[in-house]
């Protein structure tokens, strides 16, 4: 496999141009020269599979990937059983409409550590993990990438090391790693290409290299207070950081290929256009 560099959603930019369509996406992504896409079932999952069918086609023909982001109240730490399942339902749901439109990957947040002990919270995230592959493999899902996003807050879990141990579950795990969380979260650790190398160097040796080697990145600067993530922003900023440059010569001393999703606030796709200048020309 190839880098890859795509948005996540559409920019303001291709509403302002008068596109309103998923399928839409598939062309203006391409025309930029970018190579891949992320559609978000934030909300919910409520795309019909004969619109599923519509957009992968779209996306095919431009030869762009697509992947999904399932949505964004999954709790795998949740203690309300009933709450739980429903979670692991999102993933799943998440990873059927996937493949119909063509893609392999979903991200999904794992959990959030509520009112009890962080402890408490990830010993019961991670044994969901377990019920999660099993529901994979009896499904029939098992080509379908599942990565679990590391997080921006403080009282979110996902760590980078949460989770590299949530993928040790099962092979079916991929790290999706947000690196503007990351730097959030530990507010402002990611400078220089070293900071990143560490970060990398932590799933490499928990993981091996080929389960590494094409994880999934999102990526964008992200504005922070004590308690981790406040808001995402664009390129524009000088102020929180982090920059693209020293991941990617981070990137390829350690010759990894993954996805990079850009999530900068309204102007994600000239933001991911910037990062494959800036991986290309390093």
């Amino acid at each position: 496999m190839s880098i890859k560099f795509g948005p996540s959603g559409n920019s303001q930019a291709f509403f302002d141009a008068g596109f309103a369509k998923s399928e839409d996406s598939a062309t203006w992504v391409k025309n930029l020269g970018l190579d891949c896409f992320e559609y978000s079932f934030g909300r919910g999952v409520n795309m019909s599979d004969e619109k599923a069918l519509e957009i992968g086609a779209a996306f095919k023909n431009a030869g762009v990937e697509i992947s999904v982001h399932a949505p964004y109240y999954i709790n795998l730490a949740n203690p309300d059983e009933e709450m739980a399942v429903k979670s692991l339902g999102y993933i799943i749901d998440s990873a059927k409409k996937v493949m119909l439109l063509g893609g392999n990957r979903v991200v999904f947040h794992p959990a959030s550590q509520g009112k009890e002990t962080r402890e408490t919270a990830v010993a019961r995230t991670k044994e969901r993990f377990l019920r999660l592959a099993e529901k994979i493999y009896n499904e029939g899902l098992e080509k379908v990438m599942f990565c679990p996003e590391t997080m921006g807050k403080l009282a979110q879990i996902g760590t980078v090391e949460e989770i590299t141990d949530f993928c040790k579950t099962d092979e079916a795990f991929t790290p999706c790693v947000d690196f503007g969380h990351v730097n959030a979260r530990e507010q402002g650790s990611l400078k220089t290409e070293e900071d990143f190398g560490k970060l990398l160097s932590v799933m490499i040796d928990g993981l091996g290299y080929e389960r590494v080697k094409n994880f999934h990145v999102h990526f964008s600067k992200i504005e922070y207070s004590a308690r981790g993530e406040v808001r995402h922003l664009t390129f524009e900023d000088k102020i929180y950081g982090p920059e693209f440059a020293p991941l990617a010569v981070a990137l390829k001393k350690y010759e990894l290929t993954p996805y990079i999703v850009c999530e900068s606030a309204g102007t994600q796709d000239f933001d991911a256009l910037i990062m494959r200048k800036i991986y290309y020309n390093n």
